[in-house]
Protein backbone atom coordinates (compact mmCIF):
# COMPACT_ATOMS: atom_id res chain seq x y z
CA UNK A 1 0.00 0.00 0.00
CA UNK A 2 1.19 3.16 -0.94
CA UNK A 3 2.35 5.21 1.81
CA UNK A 4 -0.13 8.48 2.48
CA UNK A 5 0.68 12.00 1.73
CA UNK A 6 1.35 12.59 5.79
CA UNK A 7 3.63 10.07 5.91
CA UNK A 8 5.76 11.31 2.64
CA UNK A 9 5.61 14.98 3.93
CA UNK A 10 7.41 13.40 7.25
CA UNK A 11 9.71 11.55 5.74
CA UNK A 12 11.08 14.51 3.21
CA UNK A 13 11.04 17.11 6.29
CA UNK A 14 12.89 14.09 8.47
CA UNK A 15 15.13 13.62 5.34
CA UNK A 16 16.02 17.67 5.09
CA UNK A 17 16.48 17.92 8.81
CA UNK A 18 19.17 15.31 9.24
CA UNK A 19 20.63 16.44 5.94
CA UNK A 20 21.27 19.81 7.52
CA UNK A 21 23.15 18.71 10.65
CA UNK A 22 25.33 16.31 8.25
CA UNK A 23 26.25 19.86 6.62
CA UNK A 24 26.71 21.92 10.10
CA UNK A 25 29.81 22.06 11.87
CA UNK A 26 30.02 19.98 14.90
CA UNK A 27 31.06 22.89 16.92
CA UNK A 28 28.14 24.83 16.01
CA UNK A 29 25.08 24.33 18.08
CA UNK A 30 22.06 24.77 15.94
CA UNK A 31 18.72 26.95 16.77
CA UNK A 32 15.70 25.49 16.01
CA UNK A 33 12.67 27.28 15.38
CA UNK A 34 8.65 26.85 15.84
CA UNK A 35 5.48 28.38 15.66
CA UNK A 36 2.78 27.01 17.53
CA UNK A 37 -0.81 28.69 16.66
CA UNK A 38 -3.27 27.43 19.62
CA UNK A 39 -6.38 27.78 17.17
CA UNK A 40 -9.82 25.45 17.46
CA UNK A 41 -11.13 23.79 14.67
CA UNK A 42 -13.77 21.29 13.53
CA UNK A 43 -12.39 17.50 14.11
CA UNK A 44 -14.64 14.17 13.66
CA UNK A 45 -14.14 10.77 14.72
CA UNK A 46 -16.16 7.77 15.67
CA UNK A 47 -19.78 9.77 13.74
CA UNK A 48 -19.13 12.45 15.97
CA UNK A 49 -17.86 16.30 15.14
CA UNK A 50 -16.67 18.62 17.56
CA UNK A 51 -14.54 21.67 17.91
CA UNK A 52 -10.88 21.34 19.34
CA UNK A 53 -8.28 22.67 20.38
CA UNK A 54 -5.52 22.03 18.15
CA UNK A 55 -1.71 23.42 17.50
CA UNK A 56 -1.75 24.39 13.69
CA UNK A 57 -4.97 22.67 12.92
CA UNK A 58 -3.35 19.42 13.50
CA UNK A 59 -4.15 16.49 15.46
CA UNK A 60 -1.79 15.12 16.96
CA UNK A 61 0.20 18.23 16.55
CA UNK A 62 3.57 19.04 15.05
CA UNK A 63 6.70 17.11 16.39
CA UNK A 64 9.47 19.13 17.32
CA UNK A 65 13.02 18.16 16.16
CA UNK A 66 15.97 18.76 17.80
CA UNK A 67 19.80 17.39 18.48
CA UNK A 68 21.66 16.83 21.18
CA UNK A 69 23.09 20.58 22.21
CA UNK A 70 20.51 22.48 19.76
CA UNK A 71 18.89 25.56 21.15
CA UNK A 72 14.91 25.43 20.45
CA UNK A 73 12.56 28.47 20.06
CA UNK A 74 8.79 27.98 19.91
CA UNK A 75 6.48 30.73 19.62
CA UNK A 76 3.10 30.07 20.89
CA UNK A 77 0.46 32.13 20.12
CA UNK A 78 -3.58 31.34 21.82
CA UNK A 79 -6.51 32.10 19.31
CA UNK A 80 -8.25 29.38 21.29
CA UNK A 81 -11.28 30.31 24.15
CA UNK A 82 -9.04 28.74 26.60
CA UNK A 83 -6.06 29.82 28.78
CA UNK A 84 -2.72 27.63 27.28
CA UNK A 85 0.67 26.34 28.94
CA UNK A 86 2.26 23.98 27.28
CA UNK A 87 4.94 21.54 29.02
CA UNK A 88 8.03 20.20 27.61
CA UNK A 89 7.55 16.51 28.64
CA UNK A 90 11.03 15.39 29.76
CA UNK A 91 13.30 18.15 29.43
CA UNK A 92 15.58 19.11 32.08
CA UNK A 93 15.35 22.51 31.84
CA UNK A 94 18.65 23.37 33.57
CA UNK A 95 17.53 26.18 35.72
CA UNK A 96 15.51 27.41 33.49
CA UNK A 97 12.17 26.61 34.78
CA UNK A 98 10.43 29.56 32.94
CA UNK A 99 10.38 27.43 29.95
CA UNK A 100 9.06 24.71 31.69
CA UNK A 101 5.25 25.10 30.81
CA UNK A 102 2.99 24.12 33.82
CA UNK A 103 0.46 26.48 34.87
CA UNK A 104 0.63 28.22 37.69
CA UNK A 105 3.98 26.51 38.74
CA UNK A 106 6.40 27.78 36.86
CA UNK A 107 4.44 30.25 34.89
CA UNK A 108 0.97 31.97 34.60
CA UNK A 109 -0.79 30.95 31.19
CA UNK A 110 -0.86 32.44 27.61
CA UNK A 111 -4.24 34.49 27.66
CA UNK A 112 -6.14 34.22 24.45
CA UNK A 113 -4.88 36.76 21.95
CA UNK A 114 -1.48 36.92 23.70
CA UNK A 115 2.00 34.85 22.64
CA UNK A 116 5.11 33.38 24.55
CA UNK A 117 8.19 32.44 23.35
CA UNK A 118 9.75 28.72 24.81
CA UNK A 119 13.26 29.28 24.78
CA UNK A 120 15.25 26.16 25.79
CA UNK A 121 18.72 23.86 25.44
CA UNK A 122 18.56 21.08 24.93
CA UNK A 123 21.81 19.57 27.17
CA UNK A 124 22.62 15.82 27.74
CA UNK A 125 19.31 13.96 26.21
CA UNK A 126 18.67 12.23 23.40
CA UNK A 127 15.89 10.54 22.64
CA UNK A 128 11.94 10.65 22.37
CA UNK A 129 10.21 12.89 24.37
CA UNK A 130 6.84 14.58 23.56
CA UNK A 131 5.59 18.13 24.62
CA UNK A 132 1.77 18.41 25.69
CA UNK A 133 -1.25 21.11 27.04
CA UNK A 134 -0.45 21.59 30.92
CA UNK A 135 -4.02 23.18 32.46
CA UNK A 136 -7.38 21.79 32.35
CA UNK A 137 -7.82 18.74 30.37
CA UNK A 138 -6.16 20.21 26.88
CA UNK A 139 -3.89 17.62 27.08
CA UNK A 140 -6.85 15.58 25.22
CA UNK A 141 -5.61 17.01 21.68
CA UNK A 142 -3.06 19.07 22.30
CA UNK A 143 0.01 16.81 21.90
CA UNK A 144 2.93 16.47 19.88
CA UNK A 145 6.33 14.60 19.98
CA UNK A 146 9.89 15.68 20.70
CA UNK A 147 12.40 13.86 18.34
CA UNK A 148 16.08 14.37 20.19
CA UNK A 149 18.74 13.06 17.92
CA UNK A 150 22.21 12.40 19.45
CA UNK A 151 24.97 14.66 18.65
CA UNK A 152 26.57 15.15 15.11
CA UNK A 153 28.61 11.91 14.46
CA UNK A 154 27.53 9.47 17.32
CA UNK A 155 25.28 6.70 16.48
CA UNK A 156 22.60 4.97 18.01
CA UNK A 157 23.89 1.90 20.80
CA UNK A 158 21.85 -0.10 18.79
CA UNK A 159 21.43 -1.45 14.85
CA UNK A 160 20.81 1.30 13.10
CA UNK A 161 17.05 1.21 11.84
CA UNK A 162 16.16 1.86 7.98
CA UNK A 163 13.40 3.90 9.02
CA UNK A 164 11.37 5.37 11.60
CA UNK A 165 7.75 5.95 12.95
CA UNK A 166 5.99 7.86 15.79
CA UNK A 167 3.28 6.31 17.52
CA UNK A 168 1.18 8.18 19.70
CA UNK A 169 -1.42 6.58 22.12
CA UNK A 170 -3.95 8.93 23.03
CA UNK A 171 -7.42 9.39 24.15
CA UNK A 172 -10.80 10.65 22.55
CA UNK A 173 -14.24 12.18 23.91
CA UNK A 174 -17.34 12.25 21.37
CA UNK A 175 -18.22 14.99 23.35
CA UNK A 176 -16.31 18.17 24.59
CA UNK A 177 -14.34 17.18 27.41
CA UNK A 178 -13.82 20.43 29.34
CA UNK A 179 -17.90 20.08 29.56
CA UNK A 180 -17.54 16.89 30.99
CA UNK A 181 -15.22 17.61 33.61
CA UNK A 182 -16.96 20.80 34.51
CA UNK A 183 -20.69 18.63 35.26
CA UNK A 184 -18.47 16.10 36.62
CA UNK A 185 -16.85 18.26 39.52
CA UNK A 186 -20.37 20.50 40.38
CA UNK A 187 -20.94 16.72 41.40
CA UNK A 188 -18.20 15.34 43.07
CA UNK A 189 -17.46 12.80 40.71
CA UNK A 190 -15.23 11.36 37.97
CA UNK A 191 -15.93 12.53 34.28
CA UNK A 192 -17.35 9.49 31.59
CA UNK A 193 -14.00 7.55 30.39
CA UNK A 194 -13.39 7.85 26.91
CA UNK A 195 -15.18 6.85 23.75
CA UNK A 196 -11.85 5.45 22.67
CA UNK A 197 -8.47 5.48 22.20
CA UNK A 198 -6.26 6.48 19.36
CA UNK A 199 -2.95 5.98 17.41
CA UNK A 200 -1.67 9.12 15.94
CA UNK A 201 -4.95 10.97 16.40
CA UNK A 202 -6.98 7.83 14.88
CA UNK A 203 -9.32 4.91 16.78
CA UNK A 204 -8.76 2.42 13.90
CA UNK A 205 -11.32 0.08 12.02
CA UNK A 206 -12.86 -1.35 15.05
CA UNK A 207 -14.63 1.58 15.71
CA UNK A 208 -17.63 3.35 13.57
CA UNK A 209 -16.98 5.64 10.94
CA UNK A 210 -13.30 4.58 11.30
CA UNK A 211 -12.01 2.89 8.27
CA UNK A 212 -10.62 6.25 6.89
CA UNK A 213 -9.24 7.06 10.21
CA UNK A 214 -7.00 4.31 10.71
CA UNK A 215 -3.11 4.91 10.88
CA UNK A 216 -0.91 2.73 8.87
CA UNK A 217 2.71 2.18 8.36
CA UNK A 218 4.27 0.45 5.57
CA UNK A 219 7.32 -2.12 5.76
CA UNK A 220 9.65 -3.49 3.89
CA UNK A 221 10.45 -7.45 4.05
CA UNK A 222 13.93 -7.94 5.98
CA UNK A 223 14.19 -4.64 6.79
CA UNK A 224 14.28 -2.81 10.39
CA UNK A 225 12.17 0.13 12.08
CA UNK A 226 12.34 1.97 14.88
CA UNK A 227 9.13 2.49 16.32
CA UNK A 228 8.92 5.80 18.93
CA UNK A 229 6.28 4.67 21.22
CA UNK A 230 4.33 7.72 23.07
CA UNK A 231 1.27 7.05 25.77
CA UNK A 232 -0.38 10.98 25.61
CA UNK A 233 -3.60 9.00 27.09
CA UNK A 234 -4.82 11.20 29.49
CA UNK A 235 -6.16 8.18 32.59
CA UNK A 236 -4.41 4.94 30.98
CA UNK A 237 -1.44 2.81 31.41
CA UNK A 238 -1.63 0.72 27.80
CA UNK A 239 -0.44 -2.71 26.83
CA UNK A 240 0.60 -2.43 23.23
CA UNK A 241 1.49 -5.22 20.40
CA UNK A 242 2.08 -5.85 16.91
CA UNK A 243 0.68 -8.97 15.61
CA UNK A 244 3.29 -11.96 15.05
CA UNK A 245 6.35 -9.13 15.84
CA UNK A 246 8.57 -9.11 18.76
CA UNK A 247 9.67 -5.67 19.62
CA UNK A 248 13.24 -5.26 21.12
CA UNK A 249 13.01 -2.32 23.88
CA UNK A 250 16.20 0.08 23.27
CA UNK A 251 15.33 3.53 25.00
CA UNK A 252 12.43 4.88 27.48
CA UNK A 253 11.88 8.34 27.99
CA UNK A 254 14.84 9.52 26.30
CA UNK A 255 17.30 7.25 27.89
CA UNK A 256 18.86 3.44 26.87
CA UNK A 257 18.23 0.38 28.06
CA UNK A 258 20.32 -3.04 27.80
CA UNK A 259 18.13 -4.24 24.96
CA UNK A 260 15.09 -6.78 25.53
CA UNK A 261 12.93 -8.76 23.43
CA UNK A 262 8.93 -8.54 24.23
CA UNK A 263 5.90 -9.53 22.05
CA UNK A 264 3.92 -6.56 24.61
CA UNK A 265 5.20 -3.25 26.37
CA UNK A 266 3.34 -1.51 29.52
CA UNK A 267 3.56 2.41 28.91
CA UNK A 268 2.31 4.74 31.31
CA UNK A 269 0.99 8.08 30.56
CA UNK A 270 3.35 10.51 30.31
CA UNK A 271 6.34 7.42 29.46
CA UNK A 272 8.04 6.84 26.11
CA UNK A 273 9.30 3.73 24.93
CA UNK A 274 11.53 3.17 21.72
CA UNK A 275 11.70 -0.42 20.17
CA UNK A 276 12.88 -2.02 17.30
CA UNK A 277 11.14 -3.87 15.02
CA UNK A 278 12.27 -6.08 12.35
CA UNK A 279 9.66 -7.15 8.96
CA UNK A 280 10.81 -10.61 9.02
CA UNK A 281 7.06 -12.47 9.17
CA UNK A 282 5.45 -13.39 5.60
CA UNK A 283 4.21 -10.33 4.15
CA UNK A 284 0.71 -9.59 4.69
CA UNK A 285 -1.23 -6.87 7.27
CA UNK A 286 -0.86 -6.83 10.71
CA UNK A 287 -2.55 -5.06 13.79
CA UNK A 288 -0.59 -2.95 16.40
CA UNK A 289 -2.82 -2.74 18.70
CA UNK A 290 -3.38 -1.02 22.60
CA UNK A 291 -5.68 -1.61 25.58
CA UNK A 292 -5.97 -0.38 28.93
CA UNK A 293 -3.86 -2.39 31.95
CA UNK A 294 -5.98 -1.67 34.98
CA UNK A 295 -5.91 -4.30 37.73
CA UNK A 296 -8.09 -2.20 40.49
CA UNK A 297 -11.62 -2.17 40.68
CA UNK A 298 -11.96 1.35 38.69
CA UNK A 299 -13.54 1.72 35.13
CA UNK A 300 -11.60 2.63 31.89
CA UNK A 301 -12.58 2.53 28.32
CA UNK A 302 -11.67 -1.31 27.53
CA UNK A 303 -11.79 -1.27 24.02
CA UNK A 304 -8.98 -1.67 21.75
CA UNK A 305 -7.58 0.49 19.30
CA UNK A 306 -5.87 -0.21 16.30
CA UNK A 307 -3.18 0.74 13.75
CA UNK A 308 -1.90 -1.37 10.65
CA UNK A 309 2.01 -2.99 9.62
CA UNK A 310 1.68 -3.32 6.24
CA UNK A 311 3.90 -4.92 3.98
CA UNK A 312 5.14 -3.09 0.65
CA UNK A 313 2.85 -4.54 -2.19
CA UNK A 314 -0.02 -6.72 -0.05
CA UNK A 315 -3.05 -5.46 -1.23
CA UNK A 316 -5.59 -3.73 1.32
CA UNK A 317 -8.09 -6.09 0.69
CA UNK A 318 -6.50 -8.59 3.02
CA UNK A 319 -7.15 -8.83 6.75
CA UNK A 320 -4.66 -7.94 9.32
CA UNK A 321 -4.12 -10.52 12.10
CA UNK A 322 -4.81 -9.08 15.55
CA UNK A 323 -2.22 -9.41 18.26
CA UNK A 324 -2.82 -11.19 21.47
CA UNK A 325 -2.99 -8.69 23.90
CA UNK A 326 -2.56 -9.62 28.23
CA UNK A 327 -6.22 -9.46 29.87
CA UNK A 328 -6.61 -5.73 31.30
CA UNK A 329 -6.08 -6.72 34.83
CA UNK A 330 -2.74 -9.33 34.25
CA UNK A 331 -0.86 -7.69 36.76
CA UNK A 332 2.20 -10.09 36.30
CA UNK A 333 2.87 -9.66 32.35
CA UNK A 334 3.17 -5.45 34.21
CA UNK A 335 5.29 -6.51 36.73
CA UNK A 336 7.90 -8.78 34.61
CA UNK A 337 7.99 -6.32 32.25
CA UNK A 338 8.54 -3.39 34.14
CA UNK A 339 11.21 -5.94 36.02
CA UNK A 340 13.08 -6.09 32.51
CA UNK A 341 13.72 -2.68 32.24
CA UNK A 342 17.26 -1.56 33.13
CA UNK A 343 19.70 1.34 32.13
CA UNK A 344 22.15 0.40 29.40
CA UNK A 345 25.06 1.79 31.93
CA UNK A 346 27.59 1.71 29.27
CA UNK A 347 30.87 3.78 29.36
CA UNK A 348 29.36 6.34 27.06
CA UNK A 349 25.79 6.51 28.85
CA UNK A 350 27.15 5.58 32.80
CA UNK A 351 24.33 5.63 35.52
CA UNK A 352 25.37 7.87 37.46
CA UNK A 353 23.17 6.48 40.41
CA UNK A 354 23.05 8.12 43.86
CA UNK A 355 24.62 6.01 46.57
CA UNK A 356 24.74 8.36 49.30
CA UNK A 357 21.11 9.58 50.32
CA UNK A 358 20.94 13.07 51.83
CA UNK A 359 17.59 13.14 52.47
CA UNK A 360 14.98 10.28 52.75
CA UNK A 361 11.39 11.03 51.64
CA UNK A 362 8.11 8.69 52.26
CA UNK A 363 4.84 9.33 50.88
CA UNK A 364 1.63 8.26 50.28
CA UNK A 365 -0.71 8.03 47.95
CA UNK A 366 -4.21 8.30 48.42
CA UNK A 367 -7.92 8.72 47.37
CA UNK A 368 -10.53 10.38 49.67
CA UNK A 369 -13.70 12.71 49.76
CA UNK A 370 -14.64 15.90 51.37
CA UNK A 371 -17.99 17.58 52.35
CA UNK A 372 -18.94 19.71 49.21
CA UNK A 373 -22.90 20.94 49.95
CA UNK A 374 -23.37 21.22 46.37
CA UNK A 375 -22.10 18.18 45.34
CA UNK A 376 -24.47 14.97 44.69
CA UNK A 377 -23.19 12.79 47.65
CA UNK A 378 -22.27 15.46 49.85
CA UNK A 379 -18.63 15.40 49.01
CA UNK A 380 -16.20 15.51 46.35
CA UNK A 381 -13.52 13.16 45.65
CA UNK A 382 -10.19 14.07 45.67
CA UNK A 383 -6.27 12.71 46.03
CA UNK A 384 -3.26 13.56 48.07
CA UNK A 385 0.15 13.30 48.83
CA UNK A 386 1.11 12.42 52.64
CA UNK A 387 -2.94 13.57 53.27
CA UNK A 388 -2.50 16.87 51.45
CA UNK A 389 -4.84 17.93 48.72
CA UNK A 390 -2.43 20.28 46.57
CA UNK A 391 -4.72 23.38 45.79
CA UNK A 392 -3.89 25.25 42.52
CA UNK A 393 -2.37 28.94 43.37
CA UNK A 394 -3.29 32.06 41.52
CA UNK A 395 0.26 33.10 40.71
CA UNK A 396 3.19 30.93 39.21
CA UNK A 397 5.10 29.60 42.07
CA UNK A 398 8.46 29.87 40.50
CA UNK A 399 7.94 33.40 40.04
CA UNK A 400 6.79 33.66 44.02
CA UNK A 401 9.91 32.02 44.94
CA UNK A 402 12.22 33.68 42.97
CA UNK A 403 10.56 37.39 44.08
CA UNK A 404 9.70 36.52 47.64
CA UNK A 405 6.23 36.89 46.93
CA UNK A 406 4.84 36.18 50.72
CA UNK A 407 1.91 34.53 51.24
CA UNK A 408 1.75 32.81 47.98
CA UNK A 409 3.02 28.86 49.42
CA UNK A 410 4.67 27.69 52.63
CA UNK A 411 7.40 25.11 52.62
CA UNK A 412 6.36 22.84 55.19
CA UNK A 413 5.29 19.65 53.17
CA UNK A 414 6.14 16.90 55.30
CA UNK A 415 8.65 14.03 54.86
CA UNK A 416 6.35 11.62 55.80
CA UNK A 417 2.53 10.48 56.39
CA UNK A 418 1.29 12.19 59.58
CA UNK A 419 -0.06 9.09 60.68
CA UNK A 420 1.65 5.55 60.03
CA UNK A 421 -1.51 2.95 59.42
CA UNK A 422 -1.51 -0.71 57.25
CA UNK A 423 -1.52 1.43 53.94
CA UNK A 424 -2.68 -1.79 52.15
CA UNK A 425 -4.58 -3.60 54.00
CA UNK A 426 -8.32 -3.85 53.99
CA UNK A 427 -10.42 -0.63 52.05
CA UNK A 428 -10.81 2.42 54.15
CA UNK A 429 -13.70 4.25 53.60
CA UNK A 430 -13.90 6.22 56.66
CA UNK A 431 -12.26 9.44 57.68
CA UNK A 432 -11.60 10.13 54.36
CA UNK A 433 -10.74 14.03 54.86
CA UNK A 434 -7.56 15.36 53.43
CA UNK A 435 -5.67 19.20 54.45
CA UNK A 436 -5.56 21.70 51.57
CA UNK A 437 -2.78 23.46 50.33
CA UNK A 438 -0.43 24.74 48.49
CA UNK A 439 2.48 23.10 51.09
CA UNK A 440 5.89 22.73 49.18
CA UNK A 441 9.04 20.82 49.76
CA UNK A 442 12.80 23.01 50.31
CA UNK A 443 15.39 20.80 49.20
CA UNK A 444 18.87 22.01 49.23
CA UNK A 445 21.25 22.42 45.57
CA UNK A 446 23.13 19.06 44.70
CA UNK A 447 21.29 17.01 47.50
CA UNK A 448 21.07 13.32 46.85
CA UNK A 449 17.24 12.13 47.69
CA UNK A 450 14.95 9.04 47.49
CA UNK A 451 11.92 9.12 47.49
CA UNK A 452 9.64 6.24 48.39
CA UNK A 453 6.33 6.73 47.23
CA UNK A 454 3.18 3.92 48.53
CA UNK A 455 0.06 3.04 47.31
CA UNK A 456 -2.74 2.84 49.68
CA UNK A 457 -5.88 1.33 50.41
CA UNK A 458 -8.05 4.48 50.72
CA UNK A 459 -11.60 3.98 48.59
CA UNK A 460 -8.70 1.42 46.33
CA UNK A 461 -6.00 0.34 46.08
CA UNK A 462 -4.90 1.89 42.77
CA UNK A 463 -1.57 2.15 40.02
CA UNK A 464 -0.32 5.90 39.79
CA UNK A 465 1.92 6.96 36.97
CA UNK A 466 4.31 10.08 38.59
CA UNK A 467 6.06 12.81 37.42
CA UNK A 468 9.00 14.91 38.45
CA UNK A 469 9.18 17.74 36.29
CA UNK A 470 12.85 18.99 36.00
CA UNK A 471 14.82 16.08 36.44
CA UNK A 472 15.29 12.71 35.75
CA UNK A 473 15.52 9.72 38.69
CA UNK A 474 16.83 6.00 38.77
CA UNK A 475 13.98 3.38 39.98
CA UNK A 476 15.64 1.42 42.34
CA UNK A 477 13.14 -0.36 43.75
CA UNK A 478 9.63 -1.73 43.54
CA UNK A 479 7.05 -4.10 45.57
CA UNK A 480 3.75 -5.20 46.40
CA UNK A 481 2.11 -4.39 49.73
CA UNK A 482 3.93 -1.87 52.50
CA UNK A 483 7.41 -1.01 51.84
CA UNK A 484 9.41 -2.11 54.69
CA UNK A 485 12.49 0.33 55.37
CA UNK A 486 14.31 -2.77 57.26
CA UNK A 487 14.40 -5.12 54.49
CA UNK A 488 13.50 -3.59 51.18
CA UNK A 489 16.98 -0.94 50.72
CA UNK A 490 18.99 -4.17 50.76
CA UNK A 491 17.02 -5.45 46.98
CA UNK A 492 17.41 -2.03 45.81
CA UNK A 493 19.47 -2.23 42.38
CA UNK A 494 22.30 0.53 42.38
CA UNK A 495 24.02 -0.72 39.72
CA UNK A 496 21.98 -0.10 37.22
CA UNK A 497 18.64 0.85 37.16
CA UNK A 498 15.80 2.53 34.61
CA UNK A 499 16.22 6.13 34.23
CA UNK A 500 12.91 7.70 33.65
CA UNK A 501 10.90 10.83 34.38
CA UNK A 502 7.89 9.34 34.68
CA UNK A 503 7.17 6.06 36.92
CA UNK A 504 4.54 3.82 37.55
CA UNK A 505 3.61 3.21 41.45
CA UNK A 506 1.78 -0.89 41.26
CA UNK A 507 -1.66 -1.26 42.39
CA UNK A 508 -1.42 -1.63 46.51
CA UNK A 509 2.30 -1.26 46.34
CA UNK A 510 4.87 1.22 46.17
CA UNK A 511 8.13 2.54 44.23
CA UNK A 512 11.32 3.92 45.67
CA UNK A 513 13.44 6.41 43.28
CA UNK A 514 16.88 8.16 43.62
CA UNK A 515 18.20 11.79 42.14
CA UNK A 516 19.77 14.79 43.04
CA UNK A 517 18.89 18.22 43.09
CA UNK A 518 21.26 19.68 40.82
CA UNK A 519 18.62 21.32 38.67
CA UNK A 520 17.48 25.26 41.21
CA UNK A 521 13.61 26.50 40.83
CA UNK A 522 10.25 25.51 41.80
CA UNK A 523 9.51 21.32 39.71
CA UNK A 524 6.30 20.24 40.05
CA UNK A 525 5.80 16.05 40.71
CA UNK A 526 1.80 14.78 40.47
CA UNK A 527 0.46 11.49 39.02
CA UNK A 528 -0.27 11.69 35.51
CA UNK A 529 -3.92 10.35 35.59
CA UNK A 530 -5.06 13.45 34.56
CA UNK A 531 -8.18 12.90 36.99
CA UNK A 532 -5.89 12.38 39.81
CA UNK A 533 -3.92 15.57 39.23
CA UNK A 534 -7.19 17.28 38.74
CA UNK A 535 -8.56 16.21 42.64
CA UNK A 536 -4.97 16.81 44.00
CA UNK A 537 -2.45 14.26 43.78
CA UNK A 538 0.88 16.86 43.36
CA UNK A 539 3.30 18.61 45.01
CA UNK A 540 6.15 20.63 44.29
CA UNK A 541 10.13 20.80 45.47
CA UNK A 542 11.68 24.17 45.72
CA UNK A 543 15.41 23.42 44.59
CA UNK A 544 17.53 26.31 46.28
CA UNK A 545 20.11 28.25 44.56
CA UNK A 546 23.96 26.88 44.60
CA UNK A 547 26.70 28.87 45.91
CA UNK A 548 27.58 30.68 42.13
CA UNK A 549 25.32 32.25 39.39
CA UNK A 550 26.18 28.72 37.25
CA UNK A 551 24.20 27.09 39.72
CA UNK A 552 21.40 29.51 40.21
CA UNK A 553 17.97 30.35 38.44
CA UNK A 554 18.37 32.67 35.23
CA UNK A 555 15.96 35.56 35.31
CA UNK A 556 12.81 35.13 33.63
CA UNK A 557 12.15 36.81 29.82
CA UNK A 558 10.69 39.83 29.03
CA UNK A 559 7.47 37.96 27.69
CA UNK A 560 6.95 35.25 30.41
CA UNK A 561 3.05 35.97 30.79
CA UNK A 562 2.02 38.03 33.37
CA UNK A 563 0.10 37.00 36.79
CA UNK A 564 -0.78 40.33 37.89
CA UNK A 565 -0.09 44.00 37.63
CA UNK A 566 2.82 45.66 39.42
CA UNK A 567 5.91 43.32 39.90
CA UNK A 568 8.90 44.33 38.65
CA UNK A 569 10.52 41.21 36.04
CA UNK A 570 13.74 41.32 35.42
CA UNK A 571 15.10 40.84 31.52
CA UNK A 572 17.60 38.40 29.99
CA UNK A 573 18.70 40.88 27.98
CA UNK A 574 16.71 44.42 27.82
CA UNK A 575 15.82 46.63 30.61
CA UNK A 576 13.35 45.67 33.32
CA UNK A 577 9.83 45.57 32.17
CA UNK A 578 6.67 46.08 34.35
CA UNK A 579 4.32 43.01 33.78
CA UNK A 580 1.02 44.21 32.66
CA UNK A 581 -2.63 42.92 32.39
CA UNK A 582 -5.26 41.99 34.94
CA UNK A 583 -4.83 38.34 36.99
CA UNK A 584 -4.25 35.66 35.17
CA UNK A 585 -5.84 32.67 36.59
CA UNK A 586 -9.48 32.58 35.05
CA UNK A 587 -8.72 29.73 33.09
CA UNK A 588 -11.39 30.07 30.70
Amino acid sequence: MAMKLDSYLQLFFLGCFYFSWFLSSPAEAAVRKYQFDIRVKNVSRLCHAKPIVTVNGRFPGPTVYAREGDRVLVDVTNYAQYNISIHWHGLKQFRNGWAEGPAYITQCPIKTGHSYTYDFNVTGQRGTLWWHAHILWLRATVYGAIVIMPKEGRMFPFPQPHGETKIILGEWWNSDVETLVNQANKLGLPPPTSDSHTINGKPGPLFPCSSKHTFSMEVEAGKTYLLRIINAALNDELFFAIAGHNMTVVEIDAVYTKPFTTRVILIAPGQTTNVLIKADQPPSRYFMAARPFMDAPVPVDNKTVTAILHYKGIPNTVLPSMPKLPAPNNTNVALRYNNRLRSLNSPQFPAKVPLKVDRHLFYTVGLGANPCSSCQNGTQLTASLNNITFVMPKVGLLQAHYFHIKGVFKTDFPDRPPVPFNYTGVPLTANLGTSLGIRLSKVAFNSTIELVLQDTNLLTVESHPFHLHGFNFFVVGSGVGNFDPSKDPAKFNLVDPPERNTVGVPTGGWTAIRFRTDNPGVWFMHCHLELHTMWGLKMAFVVENGKSPEESIIPPPKDLPPCYMGIIWPTRTGPIQRAVGQACHIEA
